[in-house]
């Protein structure tokens, strides 16, 4: 049976649900995590509350009635859902379309476990089909670009600031064969706050949704 590109995410934001135990959660930014925070609404009676991470996830919490807690006021959590615009078999990620790639990394690192939750076209051989988005202090525009370039990158700003204030640069054309040496040289560029790539951090659980049903890939 076919289903639509929507259907799959709600069948894999289903499936991370079993997951969720207690505690605080900590919840993306994405159609995908959208899909989640719908399901999480269902039992949010188990849970005492989430971290966003973005301004739009917070309020859709606040929506749903999740109290929404800052991070700094907390020491950690079990899990992290978020999904994801690629992701290789070794579990590294490239994140970052919907513009929230800097709390999400932020919130990823206080977590136990990085549940991510996709849909199999996200599921590649190798990162760099998808435009890797970098956030950038403004004022360092043209000197990243310019290094980004040396990098065998073609960057393009988004029209776009996130939710720190900052300006995005997507890089098309690049070939991530070593996600973590890329992750690296780009965050040692000066201007740039972080990038896409999830990597030294990888997830450690996969639950790809598929026609067949959802797959659990774990590292």
């Amino acid at each position: 049976m076919a289903f639509s590109q929507d259907e799959l995410k709600q069948q894999v934001a289903l499936a991370a649900i079993h997951y969720v135990k207690s505690g605080i959660i900590g919840v993306g930014t994405g159609s995908t995590a959208n899909y989640f925070i719908e399901e999480l609404a269902k039992v949010k009676n188990k849970i005492d509350g989430a971290v966003a991470s973005s301004e739009a996830t917070a309020q859709r919490l606040k929506d749903h009635g999740i109290e929404v807690f800052d991070l700094n006021a907390i020491d950690g959590m079990d899990i992290y859902v978020d999904g994801a615009d690629e992701i290789t078999e070794h579990m590294h990620m490239l994140k970052g379309g919907g513009g929230a790639l800097t709390r999400e990394k932020i919130v990823a690192a206080n977590a136990k476990d990085f549940i991510c939750i996709c849909d199999a076209t996200k599921y590649v051989p190798v990162l760099g089909k998808f435009p890797l988005p970098v956030e950038v202090l403004p004022m360092a525009r043209g000197y990243v670009a310019r290094e980004l370039v040396k990098l065998g990158g073609q960057p393009k700003l988004r029209d776009f600031t996130t939710d720190n204030g900052n300006i995005i640069l997507d890089v098309h054309g690049l070939n991530i064969p070593d996600p973590i040496e890329m992750e690296g040289k780009i965050n040692q560029i000066v201007g740039v706050v972080t990038n896409g790539l999830f990597a030294a951090r990888p997830a450690n659980i996969l639950l790809l949704a598929t026609h067949e049903g959802v797959k659990t890939i774990t590292k």
